[in-house]
């Protein structure tokens, strides 16, 4: 077991129950399989009442589709079961999207078959979407041109269906808002989040100030992510709590009370297939946790959990153009 640095752990009973909504998952894939409905029933008993399917790659489109159907009739079962009002259910979301981090295997045809999409079923966000040059190899100018490009037309499609985005920026952050800033698109009017928010404090700031949310994961639960846990502090100093909001980014970002092991191999984007199926059951994220993603921030904030959660919830539905009825 991870030793950690927190007043509660996985081993506890979690603190009270709130509603939550888990602003980005990906919770379609293989991974989960095997146990989907179990670890939905588990959500929803921990608080979880909105999640969010996130896009990344064209092939995987239908699979989106398919799980929200499940999901959502599913959850109407559960709920059935366990609370009185019809509403009091989890429903599930889609984001269209191709991710930065795949360019090379993205192609005009599928910017135009997600532009059709688009037409035909209008999604709840555009996501995600944006720049990585985390590797020498994403760092190359055609890489980096290609994935320009495609975060723009992406934005485009933003602008014309009036939808808010989700932003994936890794180790590229200036050259995303410098984008951000040439184009027309307005945070502050379709609302946005920049998910799994990794920058520094200027940067979280900066992209606050264009209107977007900063999506916090698991990892502000390690008390070592100090230059996170400073990021957050300075945003929330200059624009209070209204700027974050919170996710899983499941089957990623795992709560370290949550893990069985000093090993932090991720989940996520294994290889060119992107098959999960091989990740590690110990670190593997399910929506259920999302709730220790809430302590660990109201512990840093000194927030109780209770606004927090609420204000969290509004952020959410600001930043997702939504009404959904926190209760």
């Amino acid at each position: 077991m991870t030793t950690i640095d927190a007043s509660f752990n996985a081993n506890e009973n979690l603190p009270t129950i709130f509603p939550l909504i888990d602003t980005h998952t990906h919770f379609d894939e293989p991974v989960f399989d095997v146990d989907r409905d179990e670890q939905l029933q588990k959500a929803y008993q921990q608080g979880v009442r909105h999640l969010v399917l996130v896009g990344y790659l064209h092939q995987h489109f239908e699979r989106l589709y398919e799980t929200e159907q499940r999901i959502n009739k599913q959850s109407r079962s559960i709920a059935g079961q366990t609370a009185q009002q019809e509403e009091s259910h989890l429903t599930a979301h889609i984001a269209l999207g191709l991710h930065p981090l795949y360019i090379d295997q993205h192609t005009e045809a599928h910017l135009e078959n997600m532009a059709q999409r688009l037409n035909e079923k209008r999604p709840l966000a555009i996501g995600e979407i944006g720049l990585d040059t985390y590797t020498d190899e994403m760092k190359q100018p055609e890489m980096l041109e290609k994935q320009q490009r495609f975060f723009n037309a992406q934005l485009d499609m933003a602008v014309t269906h009036q939808l808010p985005v989700m932003l994936h920026i890794r180790k590229a952050h200036a050259e995303a808002l410098a984008l951000l800033k040439a184009h027309d698109y307005d945070a502050h009017k379709l609302g946005g989040i920049a998910h799994s928010f990794s920058g520094g404090e200027q940067e979280a700031k900066a992209f606050v100030k264009l209107g977007f949310k900063l999506g916090v994961t698991g990892q502000v639960t390690n008390p070592n992510a100090k230059k996170l846990r400073r990021a957050i502090q300075a945003a929330v100093d200059t624009y209070g709590t209204e700027c974050l909001v919170i996710e899983t980014d499941c089957p990623d970002m795992t709560p370290i009370m949550c893990q069985d092991s000093d090993k932090s191999q991720s989940a996520h984007g294994q290889n060119s297939d992107d098959k999960r199926d091989d990740a590690p059951a110990h670190n593997r994220n399910v929506p259920a946790n999302l709730p220790y993603v809430l302590g660990s921030l109201s512990e840093l904030l000194d927030v109780s959990a209770a606004t927090l959660a609420e204000q969290l919830w509004h952020n959410s539905c600001s930043a997702l153009q939504t009404n959904w009825h926190y209760s």
